[in-house]
């Protein structure tokens, strides 16, 4: 299958920042003052996406437009929609629901984008580094295998996923001989305690994990008819979990039930390029670091926008 259009990406930044003490989607991490998300934004249009879609809340519009958007605009089509508490909530949500803090989850923030998706697309996290071979690889998948039936992800080693200074969220894959995904599944305060790896699981018990496992860092691809079975999905999540202020709805529980009902494939698509996260303030220096050294070398140049 060969897509007609230049796929499009869709930039998760409506996030709090709680753990990392502020709105990192725009902290400066790169020698030109480039936040991680302007280096996704340069490779993916070098990869030749067409449209960057960026998911934010009305809260941070001004500072983020200010900041990020605005240097890309006259580059890229550039679109910004909002992931707010009550986007696709159904209409008969209880009147007492408690009031959220946060909006529902990364699967609810692709939801946000559903009247700017035409064509295949990917999605990312906006403050994860994700490498410019994973955007070739991404983008070479969505023009020319990506279907109704034929989405996929980007699978990166969790031991170079790990933060130093606390413990984070990944999505830990399970896979065929064909490398085609059986299932993802989230877990939680995920560390580095005396040179082995363990997750938390729901009892409060530890866990422990490989070095080697594949995990999703919530690079995926996806052809636009995924957002009718997100928009059920979530409808029927909030009507069993509005109860629960802090419930959120992820991108795994649409896959895991499109695999479980036989109606997709999912191709894990191996990516050996350095992974950068700013999860904690502690982890800032290292990624200043790797992108001084990645401009020095010439892999980018300084500032990432023209």
């Amino acid at each position: 299958m060969s897509s007609t259009k230049k796929p499009s990406l869709v930039i998760l930044a409506a996030g709090m920042g709680s753990r990392y003490g502020g709105l990192k989607q725009v902290d400066s991490v790169g020698p030109g003052g480039e936040a991680i998300i302007d280096y996704s934004v340069y490779d993916a249009l070098q990869a030749g996406f067409g449209k960057i879609i960026f998911v934010i809340r009305k809260d941070i519009e001004e500072a983020f437009k200010e900041k990020i958007s605005q240097k890309w605009a006259s580059i890229a089509e550039v679109i910004h929609v909002f992931q707010e508490p009550d986007l696709g909530l159904p209409s008969d949500m209880p009147a007492d629901m408690p009031e959220r803090e946060k909006p529902w989850g990364t699967a609810h923030a692709v939801l946000a984008a559903k009247e700017v998706i035409n064509e295949p697309f990917a999605v990312i996290n906006a403050d994860d580094y994700y490498g410019q071979k994973g955007f070739q690889k991404m983008a070479d998948f969505l023009n020319m295998e990506c279907t109704p039936e034929m989405f996929s992800m980007l699978g990166y080693v969790l031991k170079n996923t790990l933060s130093d200074f606390g413990s984070v969220s990944r999505g830990v894959c399970s896979m065929d001989e064909n490398h085609y995904l059986t299932t993802v599944t989230e877990r939680h305060k995920i560390r580095r305690e005396n040179s082995q790896i363990l997750f938390t699981d729901e009892n409060g018990t530890d866990q422990p994990l490989s070095d080697t496992d594949l995990v999703s860092m919530n690079f995926w691809g996806f052809h636009p008819s995924i957002m009718s079975t997100i928009e059920t999905g979530f409808q029927e999540y909030a009507r069993n979990n509005w109860q629960n202020p802090k419930g959120e709805f992820y991108i795994p529980f649409v896959v895991n039930k499109l695999i479980d009902e036989n109606k997709i494939y999912l191709k894990v698509i191996a990516n050996d390029d350095q992974w950068f996260g700013v999860t904690y303030q502690e982890d800032k220096p290292i990624v200043q670091a790797a992108m001084q050294a990645m401009a020095d070398g010439g892999q980018y140049p300084t500032p990432v926008w023209k």
